[in-house]
């Protein structure tokens, strides 16, 4: 699993490069001229890596599938000293994961040294668009969201504050939740919390798993059940899942109960997760405190988080509206991984004519 989602990361970080550029030059990406050959700061440096990388992957896939784990393969003395290949498991998922993290600390080599040359990487992503983010109502930073030639699949780079939203736990009306009471909204436009018609929270009852605490809601639900069920919602302790913008998805095709893949590029740690909740309209990078303790990350509600180095990748279209077990996830979002393992190899990277970018998040939720 982790050999095809660092393949994938591996297309993500070489051909996001061009991000560093859209910041000071948001019209046209850059793209490679056609015949261009890949230069120096491109993925023909990794591909030994990549090629190591496979031919462990190959040891480690005979090794599960030979009859007898433990049995000795024809010639094997002959090959040399070591106990053969094909007998040591343990030492060759060793060895895999060895070949993992050499490839990475490439990937991310290379395309630290594309940004710093503010350089186009050797296959540049498709800008969709320039979100801007707004702090107090004021422009603070512009964060380029990108697409993968090939694939509906968009993503970016930003850092991840934490979400507690569907905790059944999450708020309370003394504060003592998981999160701050201030983070559903106020008395009359409560924005985290399952309302009924009057616009009043519910509160939680006897035989609900946090008698006293509100009912905290999330965009993604299980419509079968009623409003005041704590169950109907998506879960932030338990279940990974992303929060995006409702303009921003609306524009890319998303809609809540779409797969992710989201990777911390300071620990080298990834997670599967699903489109869970809606946040504001002028805010980017938010994951639930289940996908953040997937991440490595602080999860705490109220205190955790990341300031940068998270890549999101969103796959538009790929669920059917409904919550999902983390299972279900990891399932879901290995196998699109997985299909779309062919064009992210090293030469999959094909000449792509920039998509013209959308005029920033203009929409509101």
């Amino acid at each position: 699993m982790r050999y095809h989602v660092i393949l994938f990361v591996a297309a993500i970080l070489l051909c996001s490069s061009a991000a560093a550029k859209s910041k000071q030059d948001s019209a046209t990406p850059a793209s490679i001229p056609a015949g261009n050959q890949v230069s120096a700061n491109s993925a023909s440096e990794c591909s030994s890596d990549f090629a190591a990388l496979h031919a462990a992957r190959q040891v480690v896939d005979r090794d599960q599938g030979a009859p007898e784990a433990h049995a000795d393969p024809p010639g094997a003395s002959e090959v040399k000293d070591d106990p053969p290949l094909s007998i040591d498991l343990e030492m060759d998922l060793k060895l895999l994961e060895q070949e993992q993290m050499e490839l990475t600390r490439c990937i991310l080599g290379t395309y630290a040294q594309g940004l710093a040359q503010d350089s186009p990487g050797p296959c540049s992503g498709e800008l969709l668009l320039n979100f801007e983010v707004r702090h107090d109502g004021e422009p603070e930073r512009d964060i380029p969201i990108e697409q993968l030639p090939g694939t509906q699949a968009f993503f970016y780079e930003s850092g991840m504050t934490i979400d507690a939203d569907g905790a059944p736990n999450a708020y309370h009306p003394d504060n003592t939740g998981l999160d701050d009471l201030a983070n559903a909204g106020t008395p009359g436009r409560w924005e985290g919390l399952a309302k009924d018609a009057d616009g009043e929270p519910y509160i939680q009852g006897p035989n609900d798993p946090f008698p006293g605490y509100y009912v905290s809601a999330t965009a993604l639900a299980d419509r079968s059940k009623p409003a005041n069920d704590p169950t109907r919602y998506v879960d932030a302790s338990r279940i990974p899942f992303v929060v995006l913008p409702g303009g921003m998805a609306r524009q890319l095709g998303a809609r809540p109960g779409d797969f992710a893949v989201v990777f911390n590029q300071r620990n080298g740690r990834f997670s599967y997760a699903i489109f869970g909740d809606i946040g504001p309209y002028d805010r980017i990078g938010e994951g639930s405190m289940a996908l953040a303790e997937n991440l490595g990350i602080r999860s705490d509600a109220r205190n955790g988080g990341a300031r940068r180095g998270i890549v999101y990748l969103v796959f538009p279209g790929s669920g059917n509206g409904r919550p999902r077990t983390s299972e279900e996830i990891n399932a879901e979002g290995q196998k699109l991984v997985q299909d779309w393992e062919s064009s992210i190899l090293p030469d999959a990277c094909a000449v792509q004519q920039p998509a013209r970018p959308v005029e920033g998040n203009q929409t509101t939720n």
